[in-house]
């Protein structure tokens, strides 16, 4: 059912993704999916990585230490934008379409008040992309 399941990964949080991570395996498991990595990064350093070529090597990293530990098919993306903070969703999408990933699963926060006024990126993705969308929570 499904072939490509696209993770999204923020590395400064990579830690806290934990079972968010584990759905994406199950699943990706269960279909015979690969299980793809999908980063969004700025163009200037941050605390993660000093440049896009070393973001795209930790990403590279994560999804090949995956697939030693799960023994899954996995893939890594990252992608570049100027200003990560407004242009998330957009950037996912895009990479979502390109990638021809079927089934996205996210992991969420819990919702609060600012929901109303600004919705998470999970919520953005699961109404604009024609993929399956899994928000764990």
């Amino acid at each position: 059912m499904f072939r490509k399941v696209i993770f999204p990964v923020d590395l400064t949080h990579f830690d806290q993704l934990d079972k968010a991570l584990q759905v994406a395996t199950d699943l990706a498991r269960h279909y015979g999916a690969e299980l793809c990595f999908v980063g969004v990064t700025g163009t200037a350093p941050d605390p993660v990585a000093h440049s896009p070529a070393e973001y795209a090597a930790r990403l590279e990293r994560r999804a090949q230490d995956h697939a030693a530990a799960t023994g899954l098919r996995t893939g890594a993306k990252a992608c570049h934008t100027p200003d990560p903070t407004i242009d998330t969703d957009k950037t996912l999408l895009a990479a979502i379409r390109e990638l021809g990933g079927d089934l996205v699963v996210m992991q969420t926060h819990a919702p609060s008040a600012l929901d109303y006024i600004w919705a998470g990126h999970g919520d953005t993705i699961a109404a604009h992309s024609e993929a399956s969308v899994f928000l764990v929570r």
